[in-house]
This record gives structure tokens, C-alpha cells and sequence, in this order.
């Protein structure tokens, strides 16, 4: 299967190294602390953030720092497949909860909340690929709304190695493919890796050039968070007449 034609182009029309296009909305969960829905393409995930507050279980209280705990599923409806969830699927989101949670984790912190617990709720709503890139950016934004002391905003992106040629935020299709795939996530201002997956060898300066295009998606992604977050501090400001 042709992945890019002659033109330049992909089965969506975008160029190699383009970007699907992105689309946010904040405090879109009304009894939520802070929420996000985030849309890269067809992908949309929504999140909601509570806390800091006081934390439920007094035995997983941290005298240091802040509890966090991040729950990831998948809408039955999301994948538009009609067939049952395959088996293991609960333990698929444990996994992805335990990543996602670990890596909003390095960016909260924590330290200035001991003894209380920040719940995040990631849901993805519609799959088209790209979607723990896009519960990442939906989290970041949900934090920031929540106000949540954080030290830089992570973001996420991915790029993967189809018939010889780097693409970047791979789609579904692009997804599963059977090519290389690599996912990352970024402090964008400290130009920090907070997460790196693979799910298939590359040769290290195939490796290279794919990671270089997901850390510059991830930075683009960033500045277009930026711009919906200031957006959305100027829209608060105005109705309260600031």
C-alpha cells in the first residue's frame, strides 16, 4: 500500500512531517477542578482533573508530596467497531494508565501539595490513531486549568517509519501499518524527554531522525497549547469585565 504518493501527499492529504489538525476546548466537565477535550484529527479524548484535596485513603497518603492517580479508558463507541472489546483489554488500560500516570506525574509538583491526591480522568471518545500522545495533551491542559502548579507543560507526539520514509502523528490506518511506531513526550521548555515508546526496532539513525520529527511535533503541539491557554485566560478575563 502507497502510504505517501508521488506528490508528496498522505492518504489524508497531509505532507510527511504535517501535523493533523488540532482543536481544544477547556472546562468542558462542569463539577471538574479543571477538564479538557482535545481533538488531533479524529481523535478526541476528553479529561478532568480533581484535586489537590484531601486524599480518600489515609494508609496512601504521602507526607511529602501529592498522590496522583490517572485513570485511562476508551469509549465502548470509540473505535466505531461494533464487535465485543477483545479480551485483556482492562489490563491494556491498566498498563496505559500506569504510563500516562507516571508521565503527568513528572510534571506536577507534587511537592507543594504533601497529603492530598490529584485525580486525573482520561476518556478517549473517538480513535484514529495517536491516542496516548492525545490523553497527554488533554491531561496537560486539564491540569493547567485545574491550576495545578506544574513545571512545564508536557506534550505528546508521535512519528513512525513507513515504506522508507518518516511520517509524523500517524492516523489509524498509518497506525497499523505494521511500520515502526514511536511515541514521545516533552517538558517543550526545558527540552526534557519524559517518555519514549517503541513498538518495533529501528536502526539507530532511522531511530534518530524519527525521534527528531516527534520531538519537533511535540514542540509544535506545545505552542498551539500555549495559544489555547492564553486564549482562554483573555476569554475569562473578559467576562468578568477585567
Amino acid at each position: 500500500m502507497e502510504f505517501v504518493n508521488p506528490e508528496g501527499l498522505r492518504l489524508d492529504g497531509r505532507r510527511p512531517t504535517e501535523l493533523r489538525q488540532i482543536r481544544a476546548e477547556l472546562g468542558a466537565v462542569a463539577k471538574a477542578d479543571g477538564s479538557a477535550v482535545f481533538e488531533m484529527g479524529n481523535t478526541k479524548v476528553i479529561a478532568a482533573v480533581y484535586g489537590p484535596r484531601e486524599i480518600q485513603n489515609r494508609s496512601q497518603q504521602i507526607s511529602d508530596q501529592a498522590l496522583v492517580r490517572f485513570e485511562y479508558s476508551m469509549a465502548n463507541f470509540s473505535t466505531g467497531d461494533r464487535m465485543r472489546r477483545p479480551k485483556g483489554d482492562s489490563r491494556r488500560s491498566t498498563e496505559i494508565s500506569l504510563v500516562l500516570r507516571q508521565t503527568m506525574e513528572a510534571c506536577i509538583m507534587t511537592h507543594l501539595m504533601p497529603r492530598s491526591q490529584i485525580d486525573i480522568f482520561v476518556q478517549v471518545l473517538q480513535a484514529d490513531g495517536g491516542t496516548r500522545s492525545a490523553c497527554i495533551n488533554a491531561a496537560s491542559l486539564a491540569l493547567a486549568d485545574a491550576g495545578i502548579p506544574m513545571r512545564d507543560l508536557v506534550t505528546s507526539c508521535s512519528a513512525g517509519y513507513l515504506n522508507s520514509t518518516p511520517l509524523l502523528d500517524l492516523n489509524y490506518v498509518e497506525d497499523s501499518a505494521g511500520g515502526a511506531d514511536v511515541t514521545v513526550g516533552i517538558f517543550p521548555k526545558l527540552d526534557k524527554v519524559t517518555l519514549l515508546q517503541m513498538d518495533a526496532k529501528l536502526p539507530l539513525d532511522i531511530f534518530e531522525n524519527v525521534m527528531q520529527l516527534a520531538t519537533e511535533g511535540c514542540k509544535a503541539i506545545a505552542t498551539e497549547l500555549r495559544e489555547i491557554l492564553l486564549e482562554n485566560t483573555k476569554q475569562l478575563e473578559y467576562r468578568r469585565g477585567g
